[in-house]
């Protein structure tokens, strides 16, 4: 792992990690399953005060190195890969609620700094903001990026699906409302585009029936 620019503290818990990891001891130990928990914490928290200072980059390796580190934690990743090394005991309420506030904060954020790129992933933006869904269908945030990304993917109806759920949570965001404009105006082009379409094929046909009767 690349440790370029980490505070010794955060070093110590990675190898820590590591070295329980390579040990072949399960994550049973409570007291290591809250250290991960916090270093990603800590990672996250790293990745807020870059995306505050505009250092996208930077904000967008934390909240990866946040999100890698959990791995070794989350029930759904460990189901995947069932049968290779040592199981893994269930994590507690707690720690379950921790580790999935940490995983969609991060993947929020994520989106968010994708979002503040030049040239934007819509796609990436998208699949971030679906992961929170899986978790918190009502995520005003994840819901709202949804439906931008989808919008500019140019799918309007789908978009404006998550929209307007974003908008019944919350109906006063400028920026919710005013991209459910968008998506009702490119639904609303589309159809207009589609009844001259229909038009233009039915005027064909008759101006062909006629000239042949």
């Amino acid at each position: 792992l690349l440790t370029f620019g980490l505070p010794r503290s955060i070093m110590d818990m990675q190898g820590a990690a590591a070295e329980q990891s390579f040990s072949g001891r399960t994550w049973g130990n409570a007291t290591q399953v809250w250290a991960t928990l916090e270093l990603a914490t800590q990672l996250k928290t790293e990745g807020n005060n870059f995306y505050r200072e505009k250092n996208i980059r930077s904000a967008i390796g934390r909240y990866h190195r946040s999100l890698l580190v959990l791995r070794g934690l989350d029930s759904d990743v460990l189901s995947s890969v069932k049968g290779f090394g040592p199981e893994t005991p269930p994590l507690s309420p707690e720690q379950e609620a921790a580790l999935r506030n940490t995983q969609v904060d991060c993947y929020n954020n994520l989106a968010a700094c994708l979002l503040q790129k030049q040239s934007v992933d819509y796609t990436r933006v998208r699949e971030y903001s679906l992961r929170v869904l899986q978790w918190r269908p009502g995520d005003v945030k994840a819901l709202y990026r949804a439906g931008v990304a989808t919008l500019e993917m140019g799918d309007a109806q789908t978009a404006k699906e998550y929209l307007t759920k974003a908008c019944s949570e919350q109906p006063n965001d400028a920026n919710v409302r005013k991209y459910l404009q968008k998506a009702q105006k490119k639904l609303n082009e589309e159809l207009q585009n589609e009844r001259a379409m229909y038009r233009g094929m039915f005027s064909s046909s008759l101006k062909g029936t006629l000239e042949t009767g």
